[in-house]
């Protein structure tokens, strides 16, 4: 634990890419340098035209991804290391990169990833949020195979998230007058799940394992980390009065 001062000052940025892979080999070109950015944000193609068109924020419709970065820290050190960041993107193939000029400007591009689930949520009466993480190599495969699910189940699928950790939302736009769509819906994150484990990463970054993932953690952990967990569970609750009809309980 450590008491840090504000940062002196923070600037934002926003790269724009032809795909999500080359999106996600700036990032790795990114880190690869050094540079650990205090922001590092990404939205797929689904995601900005969303966005576009629910808060007109003048993103490029055109991209197939938009990385959003940024930093913080003392001036001088803060626009070494976007300007870094732009080369790098440009490098990876960037069709163009923007800086924020001031404060306002930085909210405006930071608001594309705020509202991306209200965005999503104009889509379809009910939209379902999850959240898988795998190797930051390995984000734009994970990110065009939850496309390739999506279309299969006949899904509107949009992900978001964070590049930086590769963390992604993955998000359902459901109708439910659609007949089975929330059938649907859940058959594609089911093997969303799947491909996130056999690309070495998890069913989960930051959510946790609620009721909807519980009959895949099991298949994610495997036999031996299940009958760990069992024990933690019951040295701390040998009761089972904790989280009770849960996994274990």
């Amino acid at each position: 634990v450590a008491l840090l001062p504000t940062p002196a000052t923070a600037r934002t940025g926003v790269a724009y890419f032809p795909t999500l892979a080359q999106a996600g080999g700036a990032v790795s070109r990114v880190l690869a340098a050094g540079i650990i950015p205090a922001t590092m944000e990404f939205l797929d193609r689904r995601c900005v035209n969303a966005v576009e068109d629910h808060a007109g924020l003048g993103l490029d419709r055109t991209a197939g991804a938009l990385l959003l970065f940024g930093d913080d820290g003392e001036p001088e050190t803060v626009a070494s290391n976007l300007a870094r960041i732009e080369q790098l993107c440009l490098a990876e193939g960037a069709t163009g990169t923007t800086v924020a000029a001031d404060v306002a400007a930085a909210d405006a591009l930071l608001e594309a990833r705020r509202c991306s689930l209200p965005a999503l949520a104009r889509l379809a009466p009910v939209t379902i949020l999850e959240d898988v993480s795998v190797p930051r190599p390995r984000l734009a495969e994970l990110v065009s195979r939850i496309e390739e699910i999506a279309d299969r189940h006949r899904i509107i699928m949009a992900t978001f998230g964070h590049a930086g950790d590769g963390n992604l939302h993955p998000t359902a736009c459901v109708d439910p007058a659609d007949g089975d769509a929330a059938e649907r819906a859940h058959h594609a994150f089911a093997e969303v799940f799947q491909a996130a484990t056999a690309l070495g990463g998890t069913i989960t970054g930051e959510h946790g394992v609620g009721a909807a993932k519980l009959a895949y953690l099991a298949e994610h952990l495997g036999p031996d980390q299940m009958a760990l967990l069992r024990r933690v569970k019951a040295a701390f609750d040998p009761a089972g009065i904790l989280n009770p009809g849960k996994l274990g309980s």
